[in-house]
């Protein structure tokens, strides 16, 4: 018999990701605004500034993703004290619009096929995600819905991985015991915390640009 009944994802650079570069977020969010072009080197110094800041324990303790209004509130600061107003005024709001528009996300090339295998061969599916938006549209758009029996989104609980209640309530919603379901993840500050909840964990490492994120290797585990 399988070890596993069913296995929880994670959604943000473990199944879908922004389209693009961070760099070509910001160009087209100056487009939007009708500014003149940015310069390439200083959007690209913003954007690594963005990167450098944005997965650190002190951002992630500000509660970004326990509500909307908070998301919204913590991703412009970010984007300000990363130098997007001195690049152009209101570029961190244009900027934070774009990020959480469905069209900006796209699967990685071995996302659907993960899926289809996962559910072929007989498991519930679900995704656990610290988000302070709806991700819903995106993976509608992107074909991944019809795959998840269930979607838990920190903002609409008001609690965040790594505790152990994000976890155990997918469980709950996939009516499966948190020792039969595999977590799967990116972020080992976060994901890691379904280890208290008594699952298991296989833990991708960083994305590359291009290519599949290595998903395949979850259908050795099952």
């Amino acid at each position: 018999m399988n070890q596993f009944e069913a296995v929880l994802f994670d959604a943000g650079d473990t199944l879908i990701r922004l389209s693009g570069s961070g760099e070509t977020l910001l160009h087209r969010a100056a487009a939007a605004l009708g500014v003149d072009p940015l310069d390439p080197a200083e959007v690209a110094q913003v954007w690594r500034r963005v990167l450098d800041r944005s997965s650190t324990a002190e951002e992630l303790a500000k509660g970004r993703d326990l509500s909307t209004t908070r998301h919204r509130e913590v991703w412009t600061a970010l984007y300000d004290d990363a130098g997007c107003q001195r690049l152009a005024p209101g570029l961190s709001g244009e900027l934070y619009a774009l990020t959480v528009s469905a069209e900006s996300w796209e699967a990685f090339p071995d996302t659907l096929p993960t899926l289809a295998a996962v559910r072929d061969r007989g498991l519930r599916i679900g995704v656990a995600s610290d988000t302070g938006f709806d991700l819903r549209p995106a993976m509608d758009r992107l074909g991944l819905s019809p795959f998840l029996d269930t979607v838990v989104m920190s903002f609409e609980y008001g609690v965040c991985k790594p505790a152990t209640s994000v976890f155990r309530t997918a469980c709950d919603k996939l009516n499966v015991d948190p020792a039969r379901t595999l977590m799967v993840g990116d972020n080992p500050l976060t994901d890691s915390g379904a280890v208290a909840a008594g699952m298991y964990v296989f833990l991708l490492p960083p994305p590359a640009k291009t290519g599949p994120r290595g998903l395949g290797h979850v259908l050795s585990l099952i």
